[in-house]
């Protein structure tokens, strides 16, 4: 039995994007860190309602104000050859357009979304935390779809550096879109 927040470990060798070309198209989310190659089964209900939430919010804001692109997963986000992610959505701004290519994404989006689950909150938490402050994400947002909480974190120098643990009450912005607001009671809906 494969855990799907433990490597997936065949061999002693390290993943890269040539090994990750190769894996079956099979419905399963897989993502290399640090050469370990990681998979997540299929999201839940809450988790897609969280994501389509906040991909409408971006979505709405960037039509009235282009000031970027937005894009759910599964999206390839090559951060090195051993590190190829599929962040739940991803923001790149115009004046990095040039990352973007036909397949996929080659560098550090400005703002990375991850709607936290069960199976992937640990390793949301911590490796991907990590790869996104090495690799140059100016904004890491983690949605928590139980706890109806949005953390975030904001580049400082080469460090992220924790902004707040937004509840219901609160509002979500970030300098990266100046006038982007939305409350989390729009992103956590009552169902």
């Amino acid at each position: 039995m494969v855990l799907i927040d433990t490597p997936v470990r065949e061999t002693a060798k390290l993943y890269t994007y040539a090994d990750y070309l190769k894996l079956p198209n099979d419905g399963i989310r897989y993502e290399i860190i640090n050469g370990e190659l990681y998979m997540s089964p299929a999201p839940t209900v809450g988790h897609q309602r969280t994501l389509r939430e906040l991909l409408f919010a971006l979505m709405s804001f960037l039509k009235k104000k282009p000031l970027g692109e937005v894009f759910p997963a599964p999206t390839d986000v090559i951060l090195s050859d051993i590190n190829v992610l599929q962040p739940d959505i991803v923001l790149i701004l115009r004046e990095k357009y040039d990352i973007l290519t036909r397949e996929n994404i080659q560098g550090a989006p400005d703002l990375v979304i991850e709607v936290l689950s069960r199976g992937t909150r640990r390793r949301d938490r911590n490796q991907k935390l990590r790869q996104y402050e090495k690799f140059g994400v100016q904004e890491y947002w983690m949605a928590e779809e139980e706890s109806k909480t949005v953390e975030v974190w904001r580049k400082r120098g080469n460090k992220f550096v924790f902004q707040a643990c937004l509840n219901l009450n609160e509002e979500i912005t970030t300098p990266l879109l100046p006038g982007f607001k939305v409350k989390l009671t729009k992103i956590f809906p009552k169902h």
